[in-house]
């Protein structure tokens, strides 16, 4: 399965979770970005499930001299969350990261005031919070959003990303209570390749899609309509 771009990603994916919510009772939903590419994915799943839309910044730890390489990730002022697989093959230890972490926590602060100014994060106690990115590759950024979302007590954990590698999908099953992965190729390699158009996302979008969706809603079950 190919995406035209990550808006046909969006649609998609709402489609599938509308589904999904018509059989479960889905209490006042919040869904919840990775940005900045899991932004304009999420805009459609919100508008969808007449849900508000919010942001969660993660950031990715690369490999030192090679940051294109996630080997982990932090996300709010959760410890980081690494692959140990990768770091005992490559023989790291998380000490040996610790430029790279303090390096990305200034940049997720920079990006929270951005994308959140001095607005509240949302209460996800109780909620039905469903998580949304453009992909999974090894799945370490979305480890580490769902165990802070985790930690903060949701009534129901979704992940919803339109594609994703089959093994990381596997490996993050048992931390939601769902999993919506539309497409797992064998071939996987890349996010990006399974998308027609794949620009970066910008920090201008990611404010405008905030500003349109962010309103919350009153309280109410989601019904399949």
């Amino acid at each position: 399965m190919r995406f035209e771009d990550r808006r046909d990603a969006g649609l998609r994916l709402a489609a599938r979770l509308r589904e999904t919510a018509a059989e479960r009772e889905w209490f006042d939903p919040v869904v919840l970005a990775l940005p900045r590419g899991g932004v304009p994915v999420a805009a459609e799943v919100a508008r969808a499930l007449h849900a508000p839309l919010d942001v969660l910044v993660a950031r990715k730890i690369g490999l030192p001299g090679r940051p294109e390489v996630g080997i982990g990730a932090i996300a709010g002022e959760a410890p980081p969350v690494y692959d140990e697989r990768a770091l005992a093959m490559l023989g790291i230890t998380p000490d040996e990261l610790g430029a790279s972490v303090a390096r990305e926590r200034t940049e997720l602060h920079r990006r929270e005031d951005l994308y959140r100014g001095h607005a509240p994060r949302p209460d996800l106690r109780d909620r039905t919070v469903i998580l949304v990115d453009d992909g999974l590759a090894t799945g370490v950024t979305a480890r580490a959003a769902i165990r802070l979302v985790r930690g903060e007590g949701p009534a129901v954990l979704v992940l919803a990303v339109p594609v994703g590698d089959r093994r990381a999908a596997a490996e993050l099953r048992p931390e939601v209570d769902e999993l919506v992965c539309l497409s797992q190729p064998d071939d996987f390699r890349a996010v990006g390749l399974w998308f027609e158009d794949f620009p970066q996302t910008t920090d201008e979008e990611v404010l405008a899609l905030l500003r349109e969706l962010s309103v919350p809603e009153r309280l109410r079950p989601v019904r399949h309509r």
